[in-house]
């Protein structure tokens, strides 16, 4: 199976602290690390655990941080195809709170997204069985649409607005206001639109007009760190639609990944692997 991302990266510096700091505050933080973070990162490297590998079409800046992130996902299996841009790469800064495991996101800097007339390999999609959209122009959109499955979020609104084609699922928080964006304004309907709700699972609705719920996995262990679980749900379901799976097996493959994520110190520690998948769904895969 040939899986992979069209979106961003972007360093991400996280410090556990036991409250998140109020206005004036002085938050002292436990322990502190670096790690490849964004939407496209965090669902390659999911892809990658599910299918045993993954390419990540995206776009670095030119300083260290940019290379450091490249030499990053490459030692996490990820296949890193990158356009070159003048300039800083892009930073954020993560609260992580250790009583709820929640995370506050700042970031510092544009993001720096694939472009369709950058030289990378979009012909080499036609031959993938799935890939997830994050970040990128309206002609980067369309070149993804090559693959069999195209996943994408809503935070690409713009983008898919203008592309004009059919995706097979957009995923969208219903918690997260930045992503309350007017679906209907795609053209065509995607296949399906999927609202997360965090714990209480969430809901799709159907370019055919059926509507459903799945539920939320509990955690296969204490809850350490939110940072993550949106890509990785979307990487799952993602995968699930690549290997034929109906979209309630899809929806139910994301939400396993989602919460194994929550689990793990940052995103990668504890994402879900094939062999930890259930036994039908390794049998679907093989």
């Amino acid at each position: 199976m040939r899986v992979g991302v069209v979106g961003h990266v972007e360093q991400v510096e996280f410090a556990v602290v036991e409250t998140l700091p109020d206005a004036g505050a002085v938050a002292h933080a436990s322990h502190w690390f670096r790690a490849a973070g964004g939407g496209g990162a965090v669902a390659a490297v999911q892809l990658r655990k599910l299918a045993g590998e993954a390419t990540l079409l995206t776009a670095l800046g030119s300083d260290g941080v940019a290379d450091q992130l490249h030499r990053e996902l490459t030692g996490l299996g990820v296949t890193v195809k990158a356009a070159l841009r003048p300039g800083p790469h892009r930073r954020g800064f993560v609260h992580l709170e250790t009583a709820t495991g929640e995370r506050t996101i700042t970031i510092m800097g544009s993001r720096i997204v694939p472009r369709g007339d950058d030289a990378l390999p979009w012909d080499d999609l036609s031959d993938y069985d799935a890939i997830y959209f994050t970040a990128g122009d309206a002609e980067a959109v369309r070149r993804a649409r090559a693959a069999r499955v195209l996943v994408a979020t809503v935070r690409a609104h713009d983008a898919l607005k203008e592309a004009g084609v059919e995706l097979d699922a957009v995923v969208a928080s219903a918690r997260d206001a930045t992503e309350h964006h007017d679906t209907s304004e795609i053209d065509p309907p995607p296949r399906a639109i999927v609202r997360t709700e965090g714990a209480a699972g969430g809901t799709y609705t159907t370019s055919t007009g059926a509507t459903g719920r799945w539920t939320a996995h509990d955690p296969p262990g204490p809850v350490v760190d939110a940072y993550g679980c949106g890509d990785a749900f979307a990487a799952g379901l993602t995968y699930g639609l690549a290997k034929g799976d109906t979209l309630e097996r899809a929806l139910d493959l994301g939400a396993r990944c989602g919460a194994h994520c929550l689990t793990g110190r940052g995103p990668y520690a504890a994402q879900l692997t094939a062999d930890a998948q259930p036994d039908s769904a390794r049998r679907s895969a093989s």
